[in-house]
């Protein structure tokens, strides 16, 4: 019986900040809020987590922030498309990869042991809960505007007044999407390294 949801924001590098948010679904109260940075230090959370077995897990996926040179740079950015003609350009450094691999394996391990996990691309999801301001992504505002909504319009009332870092607001985002998803309101959008990656109908 699925008893917990569990958000994890996944960090690009050890050097970003992951999140972690973990809610009880009979209450719907956060029990677990908390900053992660490496991957050892995930994989010890999820060690020491009691309710594996009893959780749908939501993790986001990571941009790839593998820095390209010349005209790749400008190829690459998160706003150009990937259009029918890319055996035009050269996949110079890779950089068709929007997504990072970070974490993929021990998501594999963990669908291995029979743990429910499934992958989100933050801002799509944000756009489908109306969770998507016009503030600069993770700026000071936008975090605020999230925090809010989530505190009023999604009734996450047990969190502090001052700013929570945006990493565990995202992993409450994962929360949110775990939910739609146990009550068959989501849909795959594609597979990521053998793995469904989800978002709203």
């Amino acid at each position: 019986m699925i008893t917990h949801a569990v958000g994890l924001s996944l960090g690009a590098s050890s050097s970003i900040e992951s999140g972690v948010a973990v809610m009880e679904l009979t209450t719907g109260k956060l029990i677990h809020l908390d900053k992660l940075f490496s991957m050892s230090d995930i994989q010890l959370f999820f060690d020491n987590y009691p309710s594996l077995k009893n959780s749908v897990i939501c993790v986001s996926l990571p941009w790839d922030n593998t820095m390209l040179e010349g005209k790749w740079r400008v190829h690459s950015k998160q706003y150009q498309l990937i259009h029918d003609e890319e055996n035009m350009f050269l996949n110079r450094d890779n950089w068709m990869q929007r997504y990072s691999t970070r974490g993929c394996e021990l998501l594999s391990n963990l669908v291995e042991q029979g743990c429910d996990v499934a992958r989100f691309e933050v801002y799509l999801t944000r756009q489908k809960l109306n969770l998507y301001s016009n503030y600069k992504e993770r700026s000071s505002a936008d975090c605020k505007f999230l925090q809010s909504a989530l505190k009023f319009e999604y009734g996450f009332n047990e969190m502090p007044a001052n700013m929570v870092p945006v990493s565990q607001l995202e992993a409450i985002v994962g929360i949110l999407l775990a939910q739609a998803k146990l009550n068959n309101r989501t849909q795959e959008i594609f597979n990521y390294k053998g793995l469904s990656v989800i978002n709203l109908l």
